[in-house]
């Protein structure tokens, strides 16, 4: 796993013990598999959301957009006369 051997393994659960204590891995293990499961969570929903269709209903109720006429161009309004 990630090039470590057991050894290796063994001495980074000993200084996460160290650092955080025995009390705390399993609040810090607990928030971040929440994390995860609302990451999921979310990805699952955006998921469906790309994956559904638009809705008709909406782009029939907008009204349809004006034509749009070629106006000579204006001249500019001058401040200073």
């Amino acid at each position: 796993m990630f090039g470590m051997g057991p050894m290796e393994l063994f001495l980074a659960f000993v200084v996460v013990l160290l650092l955080f204590g025995a009390k705390r891995i399993p609040e810090i293990a607990g928030s971040f598999g929440k994390g995860i499961r609302e990451f999921k969570k979310n990805m699952h929903d955006v998921q469906k959301e790309i994956q559904a269709p638009a809705p008709q209903a909406q782009a029939e109720s907008l009204p349809p957009a004006p034509a749009r006429e070629e106006a000579a161009p204006r001249e500019p309004k001058r401040l200073i006369q």
